[in-house]
């Protein structure tokens, strides 16, 4: 049975010769479409009439979320290039396409390619390169320039996801401070605000609300190859250990945030930090997709991919009646959601008076009566500080070194550094003294 497949070409010179080729022989595939540009391949494809699509590598507003959109319509793009056009080649590859072949090949070779293609993605098996048995699909590209405080290339570091509910649980101020102790730990850190619906770090911290930032680099990560020198071009730099990706300040700007880009971000932040600490949006719905016939973007899809690509989930929650009854709730959201990733529950904003007796021992005991769970934290609420690094855009660590806050948070970050306590008591006699 012959497989159908889809071309997308937009008048490129191999498109003709190389259709008649196909259907004069018997290759193993049939062309059921001809598809004019993106948005008819795409349309085609999500209605399920191929399996596999040949496109041009310079057909118009393909990028990666193109190309993950006919992922998951189960088609399997092949790219077809200009023979030795080694940026083409790489600029696929960027957005995920793993199948080439030359614009001048044998139809036998393009047959046997696709289905390769269309086997491997079945399979989930590696995938080849025109038609080569020994050629792997993807090639490392030394980057052009890179920073002279850059992590090796073969560095792969964790992601941390700083995710609440609904009611202003303080994600914010978790993930700026985790972010800098962190920093101040030692480790590479990197701040990255992902909130959908209006982040505000860059705010926070006194940086230019308009700087390119994260939706920079989910562009870039859609059209080309985006690497760790590449992104840290576009990060903020507030001190040897610590970088900062600004968010959208405009929550209306949330379409820029793909969440094939912002995977593709992620990757490359492994390589740039040993520890990503996002501050994620709070909303775990897919209404999007239920308001749709076909594939649509998804406002909640930047969460969801960070959330599936985290290494730990800081679930932050207000540590009174209220955040605890949404934290419980929202809890239960993530377990709907599937996140693989360990969860660990954070209660911020903890004070005397809004929970009777002992607040840390209450706290505790209703977290593991209505979540069965333990805190991994408990965070004081210390506002005086607060306001105090609010007031001059900067960090707990750089105005008050000595807040209860910061106590708490560098051994929350020490936890998830490894770090021993010796020695961030140590460091707190030091900042004391």
């Amino acid at each position: 049975m012959k497989l159908p497949i889809l071309t997308a070409a937009e008048g490129a010179s191999w498109e003709a010769g190389l259709l008649v080729a196909l259907e004069s022989g018997d290759h193993g595939v049939v062309v059921a479409r001809r598809c004019v540009d993106i948005v008819d391949l795409l349309a085609v494809a999500a209605a399920g009439q191929a399996r596999a699509a040949l496109i041009a590598a310079g057909l118009r507003r393909l990028d990666a979320d193109a190309v993950d959109r006919l992922a998951v319509a189960g088609v399997v793009p092949v790219g077809v290039v200009r023979r030795g056009d080694g940026a083409a080649e790489d600029r696929l590859r960027a957005m995920g396409v793993d199948y080439l072949v030359p614009d001048d090949a044998e139809p036998d070779v393009v047959g046997s390619v696709i289905a390769e293609a269309v086997s491997a993605a079945e399979g989930a098996r590696p995938g080849r390169t025109f038609g080569d048995p020994a050629a792997a699909t993807s090639r490392v590209i030394p980057p052009t320039g890179t920073a002279p405080d850059l992590p090796p290339a073969t560095r792969r570091g964790s992601v941390v996801a700083v995710w609440g509910p609904t009611g202003a649980p303080g994600r914010t101020t978790v993930a700026i401070t985790l972010a800098d102790e962190l920093a101040r730990l030692g480790c590479g850190s990197l701040l990255v605000d992902a909130d959908v619906y209006g982040g505000v770090i860059a705010a926070v911290l006194g940086l230019l609300d308009e700087s390119p930032g994260l939706a920079a680099a989910c562009r870039q990560a859609s059209s080309s190859r985006l690497d760790a020198a590449s992104l840290a071009g576009l990060c903020w730099q507030l001190a040897p250990t610590l970088r900062v990706l600004t968010g959208i300040p405009r929550a209306e700007r949330w379409p820029e945030l793909r969440a094939s880009a912002v995977g593709s971000v992620l990757g490359a932040a492994r390589g740039l930090a040993d520890f990503t600490v996002i501050d994620c949006g709070f909303s775990l719905e897919s209404d999007e997709e239920l308001s749709y016939d076909t594939l649509a973007p998804r406002r909640n899809g930047a969460t969801l991919a960070i959330l599936d690509a985290a290494d730990v989930v800081l679930a932050v929650g207000a540590a009174d009646p209220i955040g605890l009854q949404r934290l419980v709730r929202g809890l239960a959201e993530l377990r709907d959601a599937e996140v693989a990733a360990p969860i660990w529950v954070v209660l911020n904003k903890m004070r005397r008076g809004v929970v009777p007796g002992d607040p840390r021992a209450e706290l505790t005991a209703a977290l593991d009566r209505f979540a069965g769970r333990q805190p991994a934290a408990l965070l004081p609420y210390d506002a005086d500080a607060l306001d105090a690094a609010l007031a001059v855009g900067k960090t707990l660590g750089e105005v008050r070194p000595g807040s209860a806050l910061r106590h708490s948070t560098t051994e929350l970050a020490a936890a998830l550094a490894g770090v021993p306590q010796t020695r961030t008591r140590r460091r707190r006699a030091v900042v004391s003294g």
